[in-house]
């Protein structure tokens, strides 16, 4: 009310201050419209009064807090510091209450660490405030990231809270910026003196002490960091670091961590290391690929795998095609077990620059170099067992990868089965010649391996007789079928005829002079030659069975038996009697029953006379009354009855299968079962 009266009153003496006043009764009245119509009639009059103008400044600034606007806070706050810092002071003490004054406090720090950090308005060095060019107005066109405007701001909170550290700092961080680096090094260390272990303090000094030359002072303030264990203190720092003072930090901290690793390999050692390479990416604005891969590897070292991970990832984010990140990556996933990945990665890396990976790949200790070369080989074998059987021209794409992987295998590991693979991938690729070479160059002409003797054969089936070549490939039957499907892939099918034809006729002789190991080879060979022909098939069980091998010439005659269509009963009825002897030998009586059954069914005179030869009558009608009797006590009547019927056409005398019959008989006395 005096500030109403005064106001009122015709002399205009003091007439800004008194505006002033009665603002700040109204803030204090939670009057906030009338408050700041009176802050901006001071501050927008034609003859402001610097005192009235700071008071208006400051109210207006508390407002505007309220408001959610605390970079305008900030900036008048910087004004009314820049118009007079000592009455600025006074207003705050005088006028703010202390219940705002924290909250005030706390807002001019943090804009003016943004406004140093340049997070605020990232379009311009300036912002202007486009008012009447009047009065104080054309003094507010300021710059208001400008370092000496945050300077005047953080000796404001200097002289408001003496023992505000965060308030030092931000002093220290507006001198530094304003290129007074030496009047910032005393207030830190002036800072560092009251509590030695602040790591944001230490951060800062290690680099305006790496930036005057003094190394050593340096690393051991970055040391302190260290220890501390709060290095992410140095992201708000780097904000305010200038271009050349980063890369500065950022070298210097690469450097020592190499010198590190180049001394003790220690588990200590290590992790400062690991630090300092923290310190030199953080420098780089958080990507550094040799910095990167370093820090990886000395995860790695330590076990963390995962983090290790992490930082190939990061590298290879920015870059797909990084070599040494690529085969890093695979080599942790390596050290995990994780195949799939180890090989999807070595791949890729083989794939971009092999003559990088390949003395990686040797560097590793034997038993994890018999590792990665064993996987990449299943991976190459599976991916070209499958190209070559779709009978699809090949891709240029798969096959160069193919290539790849088969020369690098050779290189890292001459052993057989390597190049073994690259012949194979150079005669799915077309490139005979190029395939013989080399494995006459790997093995000699006449090589003593199984595996190379019957690729020789096939390179060479077109000047050779098939008889000939039919001596390797049978020897290669004996040790893996798969691989000579394989092989055979490469065969043309007239050719692979006359071999099935050669191979099952000297199989036959050989059968002939008892010797059933060395048949079965060019049995085998008949069979995959003719793709599982029924008569090879019958021939190559009939050897297995001398061989005891019933399990293997089971699936033989099972396959058969699966092909029967236009067969005659007789040779239907056969088939199923020598199926029947092998489920017996195999102890798998309900089974065998059943095949004797359905042969009997086809062919009764045939399946009698096969089941006397073999395995006897007695023994086959004894199999009969136990399955019969079993399905009997199960009370399934009518299946042991038709079992029991069968068993007494292969002996009408047997008494067991009587008896049982005429317990069936009475048992279903009372309904026809029959």
């Amino acid at each position: 009310d005096i500030c109403e009266q005064l106001l009122a009153a015709e002399q205009s003496t003091y007439h800004n201050t008194l505006l002033a006043l009665r603002g700040f009764c109204s803030l204090h009245a939670q009057n906030h419209h009338g408050a700041l119509q009176d802050f901006q009639r001071v501050i927008e009059h034609d003859s402001p009064h610097p005192n009235s103008c700071i008071k208006a400044l400051c109210g207006r600034g508390l407002i505007r807090i309220s408001g959610g606007s605390n970079y305008l806070t900030a900036l008048d706050y910087i004004t009314a510091c820049q118009l007079k810092l000592e009455e600025t002071i006074f207003t705050i003490k005088s006028y703010v209450p202390w219940n705002q004054r924290g909250l005030l406090l706390k807002v001019l720090q943090e804009e003016g660490q943004m406004m140093l950090q340049k997070k605020r308005y990232p379009g311009g060095s300036s912002v202007s405030f486009q008012k009447k060019q009047t009065g104080l107005c054309t003094f507010l066109t300021l710059k208001s990231r400008d370092a000496p405007g945050v300077f005047q701001l953080a000796s404001l909170l200097v002289e408001l809270d003496s023992s505000d550290e965060a308030s030092r700092i931000l002093c220290a961080d507006a001198l530094y910026q304003m290129g007074r680096g030496e009047e910032a090094h005393r207030l830190l260390a002036l800072a560092l003196s009251r509590n030695p272990q602040r790591a944001p303090v230490l951060a800062r000094l290690a680099l305006l002490q790496l930036k005057r030359g003094f190394v050593y002072d340096g690393n051991q303030l970055l040391k302190r960091v260290i220890r501390t264990g709060d290095s992410s203190c140095l992201l708000p720092i780097l904000d305010i670091f200038q271009d050349e003072d980063r890369k500065l930090l950022q070298s210097h901290c690469r450097w020592r961590a190499l010198a590190i690793l180049k001394g003790k390999q220690e588990a200590a050692a290590i992790k400062e290391a690991i630090a300092h390479l923290s310190f030199a990416i953080l420098a780089a604005g958080g990507y550094a690929e040799d910095c990167l891969l370093t820090r990886a590897r000395c995860y790695g070292r330590l076990g963390q795998m995962k983090t290790a991970i992490f930082d190939f990832n990061a590298i290879l984010k920015e870059d797909p095609r990084n070599v040494q990140a690529l085969s890093g990556r695979g080599f942790v996933h390596l050290a995990l077990r994780q195949q799939k990945e180890a090989v999807q990665d070595l791949i890729s890396a083989l794939k971009v620059e092999a003559g990088a990976v390949i003395p990686a790949i040797l560097s590793l200790k034997p038993e994890a170099q018999g590792l990665v070369t064993g996987w990449l080989l299943q991976h190459s074998r599976a991916a070209l067992t499958e190209l070559v059987a779709t009978k699809d021209p090949p891709r240029e794409e798969t096959l160069g990868e193919l290539l790849t992987m088969a020369k690098a295998l050779t290189k890292i590991c001459k052993a057989a089965q390597h190049h073994i693979f690259y012949t194979d991938v150079l005669m799915a690729n077309g490139e005979h010649q190029e395939a013989l070479k080399h494995l006459q160059e790997a093995f000699g002409h006449c090589p003593a391996e199984d595996f190379a003797r019957a690729r020789l054969a096939v390179l060479q089936l077109q000047s050779r007789s098939v008889a000939e070549a039919a001596a390797p490939l049978s020897a290669l039957a004996r040790r893996d079928e798969k691989d000579l499907a394989f092989l055979l892939n490469f065969v043309d099918t007239k050719r692979q005829q006359h071999l099935a034809q050669a191979a099952a006729q000297e199989g036959k002789v050989l059968m002939r002079g008892h010797h059933y190991e060395k048949a079965l080879g060019y049995l085998s060979l008949a069979v995959l030659a003719s793709r599982g022909s029924p008569r090879h098939l019958r021939r190559r069980a009939a050897c297995l069975m001398h061989l005891k091998q019933y399990e293997r010439a089971r699936k033989d005659m099972e396959k058969v038996i699966q092909g029967h269509g236009c067969n005659s009963p007789k040779t239907r009825a056969g088939d199923r009697c020598c199926q029947g002897f092998l489920l017996l030998a195999l102890a798998e009586e309900e089974a065998a029953v059943q095949h004797y059954v359905e042969a009997l069914q086809l062919d009764e005179p045939l399946a009698l006379g096969t089941i006397t030869d073999c395995p006897g009558r007695e023994t086959v009608t004894k199999t009969f009354h136990r399955v019969a009797l079993n399905n009997f006590e199960k009370q399934r009547y009518e299946e042991a009855w038709k079992i029991t019927d069968y068993g007494l056409k292969i002996d009408n005398k047997s008494t067991e299968l009587q008896r049982l019959r005429a317990r069936l008989k009475r048992e279903a006395s009372s309904c026809s079962i029959h």
